[in-house]
């Protein structure tokens, strides 16, 4: 079944075609009083329930990279969690610009470090802003009218914790230390998640260090990278989410697409 996080229609037959209906979203507030009220829809998509579904669809939705990649993979889980994602995303995108899902040409932007054209997936001609992140059984979708991210995980093993935590921000990892550790699993999986989500909305990803970037391991977001707003996602038991937004008056610029050839 696919569930509204913020404002979207519930469909349960997204990806067979149906239209979603798509709102403006209510102001959100940072604490530093960065504001962002623009349209912003975050959906949840179950990839087992959609499976099959996204699977009819695929050749007629998804582009032959894509479809290359998806029949790559050697588990059919992650095939399908692939295949859900992408076919999701094509007909949101589609119905966000009265387009048909296959008929969405996406292209990548300059990176903001380096130039070249392996920074945040963009549509190509614009009109609208994306992100996808897929965890499993999970798909969290976020489109918007500024760049935005979003980023979903299953919360990690105190195991997978306790290896990877000094990679956060120093205050975040003083954070963590001085949680109980029944809940350092998800305290982590918090700023894991907004952190990810924050470093796709400038495009950077993990290529710029994640313990540059104080984001909090709180619940509820705090006080974020400047000219941005973030948030934490209701997410299926188990699993962690959060979107970044950029604020109005603030942050990065979008980057110009690259221009189509032909």
């Amino acid at each position: 079944m696919i569930e509204q996080s913020t404002t979207a229609q519930p469909a349960a037959e997204l990806v067979l075609g149906e239209r979603p209906e798509v709102r403006r979203a209510p102001t959100l507030l940072d604490a530093h009083g960065r504001t962002y009220h623009g349209m912003l829809s975050l959906w949840i998509v179950d990839a087992p329930s959609q499976g099959d579904s996204a699977a009819r669809l695929a050749p007629d939705v998804l582009d032959g990279a894509e479809q290359h990649r998806a029949a790559a993979f050697r588990r059919s889980a992650d095939r399908r969690c692939y295949t859900v994602a992408h076919v999701a995303l094509r007909v949101l995108l589609g119905a966000h610009l009265g387009a048909d899902a296959g008929a969405v040409r996406l292209v990548r932007e300059p990176c903001p470090s380096c130039g070249d054209l392996h920074g945040r997936p963009a549509v190509q001609g614009g009109g609208v802003h994306f992100s996808l992140s897929h965890s499993d059984d999970v798909v969290l979708i976020g489109i918007a009218e500024a760049p935005v991210g979003v980023d979903v995980q299953r919360i990690p093993p105190a195991g997978v914790v306790a290896e990877t935590s000094a990679s956060l921000h120093p205050t975040e990892t003083a954070e963590l230390a001085a949680e109980p550790d029944g809940t350092k699993p998800l305290a982590f999986a918090r700023a894991w998640t907004r952190k990810e989500a924050y470093l796709k909305g400038i495009g950077t990803g993990l290529s710029r260090d994640p313990a540059l970037d104080y984001v909090g391991t709180g619940e509820g977001a705090g006080p974020g990278p400047r000219g941005w707003v973030l948030g934490d996602v209701a997410a299926p038991e188990g699993y962690a989410g959060a979107f970044a937004v950029r604020a109005d008056g603030g942050g990065r610029r979008p980057c110009p697409l690259p221009r189509a050839s032909g």
